[in-house]
């Protein structure tokens, strides 16, 4: 029999993805729910099971980890990039490691959310809905706008084709900008720095690594409009977040919209919850069940198919 444990299913939906009794005599399975609180936590509870399902880059799993899981064979990733898994060191172990597809659609819809969340001030006037107010702020109008999109790959353009089609002028920046796309799109390349100057809302879209990692700072605040929106739906440390709370704080920038955090979740007690010109989301980017029943589905496939000695969707 061989031990599964996935890891991080938050609302506890892999069940309802995957028909476990079917597998009854293949695999023994284990959800867990909760994050694990540090490494060593994690390395008692997996040090049994042959395979592990990652859920993106719920849970760090580092060289340290992976040295001390003895028993691991297979880790099973939701989408075909995973920055959380140490590959170097599950391929010295001879760890086989498999991603799935996934759609890029539901991170591009749920960045509009947070836009016309913040532009029509809908917290707040939900909000208000429930005690009994009516008509307490005034909005914002898209059209006229300047969208500036930091990364147009997939998500970005995306991004930008809704952008366009509100009537936004809509520019973009990346240190890799495909300028054949950008034109493609209707959408002007500029500087980063005239980015942040010129931007009424910015909407980060690029890959966490260290060309990217803190690249909104204090600096990047000061440039901004004071009546400007920064939109996060990429990575939670793309954004300084110390300086990204001072500057919420100081309204040196009018409002921000998160979907991901440094740390996920995000502390109860963690000052952007508090804060009134912040729009929080708990990671719900990719969280649709489209995207659970692929992740889920390929997940087992790819499993049956390491079994079987012809892996697929390898990392």
């Amino acid at each position: 029999m061989i031990k599964v444990a996935v890891l991080d299913d938050y609302q506890n939906v892999f069940k309802e993805f995957v028909d476990i009794e079917k597998y009854n005599n293949k695999y023994s399975f284990k959800i867990f729910t909760n994050p694990f609180q540090n490494e060593d936590e994690a390395i008692l509870e997996l040090e049994n099971f042959d395979a592990i399902f990652a859920m993106r880059e719920r849970t760090k799993i580092s060289k340290s980890l992976i040295s001390g899981l003895k028993n691991l064979k297979y880790i099973m990733t939701s989408g075909m990039r995973n920055k959380a898994i140490d590959l170097e060191e599950a391929k010295k172990r001879n760890i086989i490691v498999c991603g799935t597809e996934i759609n890029s659609n539901p991170t591009a819809e749920i960045t509009w959310a947070l836009i016309l969340g913040l532009m029509r001030n809908v917290k707040q006037e939900v909000d208000n809905m429930f005690q009994g107010y009516w008509q307490t702020t005034i909005g914002l109008e898209l059209k006229g706008k300047i969208l500036g999109i930091i990364g147009l790959g997939k998500i970005g353009s995306q991004v930008a084709k809704i952008g366009k089609a509100f009537g936004m002028q809509v520019v973009a920046w990346s240190e890799n900008l495909d300028l054949s796309n950008a034109n493609k799109l209707g959408v002007l390349p500029i500087s980063k720095d005239e980015l942040f100057k010129q931007s009424d809302i910015i909407s980060l879209h690029v890959v966490l690594g260290d060309r990217y990692n803190n690249l909104i700072s204090e600096k990047e605040f000061k440039q901004m409009k004071k009546s400007s929106f920064l939109i996060n739906t990429s990575r939670g440390p793309v954004i300084n977040e110390k300086d990204l709370v001072k500057a919420l704080e100081d309204d040196v920038i009018a409002g921000a919209g998160l979907d991901v955090y440094d740390i996920e979740p995000l502390p109860q007690d963690h000052k952007l919850r508090f804060l009134p010109n912040a729009l929080l989301l708990p990671h719900l980017g990719y969280v649709t069940e489209e995207n659970y029943s692929i992740f889920f589905s390929q997940m087992m496939e790819n499993l049956d198919a390491c079994i079987k000695g012809t892996p697929k969707k390898q990392l």
